[in-house]
């Protein structure tokens, strides 16, 4: 959200390089929540469906999925919120 700031600044709120930056923000802010949070969530089920599975065989080892991967929407919007003071800060 920063450089979508500051191209804001720049360039205008109706440049198309603007839109296109705030397309690009939008789209890494939807990964991180949506995408990537679903992704953390699958591991974890995995990982217990592994740990059923493997309890009578305890002589194989497992490796475990990552399970921390996205954000929260309010991490994500505190950080949108961070990006824009910032980009406000650089410009001046």
């Amino acid at each position: 959200m920063s450089l979508t700031t500051i191209i804001g600044r720049l360039q205008g709120v109706e440049s198309p390089l603007f839109a296109l930056a705030l397309i690009f923000s939008s789209v890494v802010m939807y990964d991180a929540t949506g995408v990537r949070r679903a992704a953390g969530q699958q591991a974890m089920i995995l990982n217990r469906l592994l740990d059923d599975l493997f309890i009578a065989h305890r002589g194989i080892h497992q490796v475990r999925l990552r399970e921390l991967l996205g954000h929260t929407p309010i991490e994500v919007i505190a950080g949108a919120l961070l990006g824009v003071v910032i980009g406000l800060g650089l410009w001046r």
